[in-house]
């Protein structure tokens, strides 16, 4: 599909809902393995799933986002989605995600549609994370915690599916030179894992259907 095609659907959200779910599951049916991550992740050790909540809106959609505190021990600060580990008592990641952000941010499973899922993502920390896409008509009252929350904000959905709006970064990390994606958007520096789940999400509305 071209870009151009791609943004048109923004002006129609059932129709973009229906073509993210399609998408979502013909990826659900393909043999997909650990296909993305961070090269070089270390072996994988738990996991973990996030959500990626679409919120409705009069001009048009957006992808709701946290900010992660700055006394947290892991990625302190940083942009994020909702979510977390899969614990044992969840029945599978679809749960974890959805427990993991009325927990972190007081939004009601409920009130999400969830759509599908994302291949799974490794990071360099060995969590194997299941990015999970949902739809979400109305939020409702958002009761962000305060220990692992600092804000909670929302990106148009136009932006992060616009190639252009992404920008390649490397780093050194340890003895290597590593390389990551950043979308940025105002004053939010949205980079690393985060970023690499909306290009990957923009990437698969973009494929070309066999």
């Amino acid at each position: 599909m071209r870009d151009d095609e791609l943004l048109d659907l923004l002006s129609s959200p059932e129709r973009l809902r229906e073509r993210i779910a399609e998408r979502l599951q013909r990826t659900a049916n393909r043999p997909l393995g650990l296909a993305a991550g961070d090269e070089g992740a270390r072996e994988v050790r738990w996991p973990a799933a996030v959500l990626a909540p679409l919120v409705a809106g009069e001009e048009g959609p957006r992808v709701l986002l946290t900010r992660r505190t700055p006394h947290l021990v892991h990625h302190p600060g940083q942009i994020s989605f909702p979510g977390g580990r899969v614990e044992p008592e969840d029945p599978g990641p679809v749960e974890a995600a959805l427990r993991e952000t009325e927990e972190e941010i007081g939004l009601a499973p409920q009130r999400v549609q969830v759509l599908g899922a994302l291949p799974p993502y490794v990071t360099i920390t060995g969590y194997r994370v299941t990015p999970l896409v949902g739809w979400v008509e109305d939020p409702g009252d958002l009761r962000p915690d305060p220990f692992e929350v600092a804000e909670v904000f929302t990106v148009p959905l136009e932006h992060v599916l616009d190639p252009r709006r992404y920008v390649r970064h490397s780093l050194i990390y340890g003895d290597q030179r590593r390389y990551y994606w950043a979308v940025p958007w105002r004053q939010y520096f949205i980079w690393g894992a985060t970023a690499a789940m909306l290009r990957m999400f923009l990437e698969l509305l973009r494929a070309k259907v066999d």
